[in-house]
């Protein structure tokens, strides 16, 4: 956890104490845990610290929206240095950086709302399946997936056969481990889209983390006669073959491995673990 204390105290003229003021910024959170949030990035070289307001846009995802910097003075006064005249707008991608969120007793040193008026404009359509859906995409996608589910379950209940949603929800069940309630959405997803490239590849991952491992084999052969896209099937049999080596299974492991290799793979990592798995089984 990253911690910065910023402390100064004020005395009067006849050098009687007056009470102490804090300010306790904590660069702990995650820019996906701040939503809808005014935050500060770590300070740079010259003590400075930039500020923005975190909010979802439902096309570009998690985005910031950069306000200006501040620093503190010699006297501990907030010196702010706003943004005029554009506005910057930065999509946040997955990654390890840490943000202070800011206290709202730093609101009006820096000239700032707790909800700017601009954000409405980003909330018109949040009652619908498009934008639950969405939202819950993408949390999966930084893997807040039990953040994700709850988006992800209005989306389905406001449109049940909103496209993508039952297998989306099965990739946060997965992601939680729960993989019989990730089985069972996928067997029931199966039935409509018995042909669907990513609903399969979720199945055989969910049934390869249980001891159901005919299930998984049993799909991957029928698929790869029915399915368009082989997008995924170097995925599958790499999922497949992993359950063999997590049973030191020495025989299925190298059929699969053997499998693994007829497949299209831009996953490289996938060939790296594969090899690496058959060099320790050794």
């Amino acid at each position: 956890m990253y911690k910065l204390i910023l402390l100064f105290a004020l005395f009067s003229f006849q050098a009687t104490a007056q009470p102490e003021v804090q300010v306790l910024l904590e660069f702990d959170k995650r820019f996906v845990e701040c939503e809808d949030q005014w935050v500060a990035f770590q300070m740079d070289e010259d003590s400075t610290f930039t500020y923005g307001f975190i909010y979802i846009d439902s096309e570009a995802g998690l985005t910031l929206n950069s306000e200006g910097s501040f620093k503190f003075g010699a006297d501990g006064t907030l010196e702010n240095e706003k943004i005029t005249g554009a506005s910057i707008k930065v999509r946040l991608e997955p990654n390890d950086v840490h943000v202070a969120i800011l206290p709202e007793s730093m609101f009006e040193d820096l000239e700032i709302e707790k909800i700017p008026d601009w954000l409405k404009h980003y909330k018109t359509d949040e009652n619908t399946a498009a934008r639950q859906y969405k939202w819950g995409f993408m949390y999966n996608g930084w893997g807040e997936c039990k953040r994700a589910l709850p988006f992800l379950m209005k989306a389905k209940e406001l449109d049940p056969g909103f496209k993508n949603v039952a297998v989306e929800i099965a990739f946060s069940y997965n992601c939680l481990k729960d993989y019989d309630k990730a089985i069972a959405v996928l067997e029931t997803e199966l039935k409509l889209n018995p042909t669907d490239a990513y609903v399969i590849k979720e199945y055989i991952y969910s049934v390869c983390k249980t001891d159901a491992i005919d299930k998984a084999v049993n799909q991957f052969n029928s698929s790869v006669k029915t399915i368009d896209d082989d997008i995924y099937c170097a995925e599958n049999c790499f999922n497949i073959m992993q359950y063999y080596y997590s049973k030191g299974d020495k025989k299925n492991f190298k059929i699969w491995h053997k499998e693994l290799k007829k497949w299209p793979n831009e996953n490289k990592q996938i060939d790296v673990y594969s090899e690496k798995m058959k060099q320790a089984l050794k």
